[in-house]
């Protein structure tokens, strides 16, 4: 009998997609030291991480970001017209306190410790990309990657993003983005590397 492909085209994720978004996601980010440093407990963190990304897809990038999948990816992108908008609202604050426990306030303290370096002028946010690791080199992520650059690149806008996995930065750094600064969270937490990336001229032209 012969395996379906796991196919890697990025397509629209909406949210019907909610679990398979999230469980790929819950996957990906399982050895990302940021997510290990909020959920310290390996025997549940797969489990936590997937209830974690449901809120944020559900609740947030859904509704405000421009979000992709693929069968073993996902990604969220949020345009500078929906930044102002793709903010947690109380609701959503207090579900991820739900989740995060006593780990809540080192993720306030992240998340405001990222935020003063985002950059001013308008870009595009990677906030979120993942694949599982059983489809790893599948193309998964590149093909999320290229799709939302190419919408960043349409509009000659730049691309940003934070990343918490040293070994991650090549990656990004193939597709264009420099590291720019590196930011030690509070409280002893993991180092994010903040990433730009300049626009393009869209393909073809």
């Amino acid at each position: 009998m012969t395996r379906m492909p796991i196919k890697n085209t990025p397509r629209a994720a909406t949210l019907d997609d909610a679990q398979p978004v999230s469980r790929a996601l819950a996957r990906a980010f399982g050895d990302d030291p940021m997510m290990r440093w909020f959920f310290p407990d390996d025997s549940s963190r797969e489990a936590v991480l997937g209830r974690y990304f449901t809120t944020l897809f559900t609740r947030q990038y859904a509704h405000h970001g421009v979000c992709e999948r693929t069968d073993a990816g996902a990604a969220f992108w949020v345009s500078p017209e929906g930044q102002a908008k793709a903010v947690p609202d109380a609701e959503t604050i207090q579900e991820l306190q739900n989740i995060l426990g006593d780990r809540a306030p080192l993720f306030r303290d992240a998340v405001e410790a990222a935020a003063e370096h985002t950059p001013k002028e308008p870009h595009w946010y990677l906030a979120v990309i993942g694949a599982d690791p059983a489809a790893q080199g599948q193309g998964h992520g590149a093909a999320l990657l290229r799709s939302g650059l190419a919408k960043a690149d349409t509009e000659g806008l730049p691309a940003y993003l934070e990343s918490s996995k040293p070994s991650n930065l090549p990656v990004y750094e193939h597709f264009g983005f420099a590291v720019r600064e590196e930011v030690r969270l509070p409280g002893g937490g993991p180092v994010l590397w903040a990433m730009r990336r300049e626009p393009r001229p869209p393909a073809g032209v």
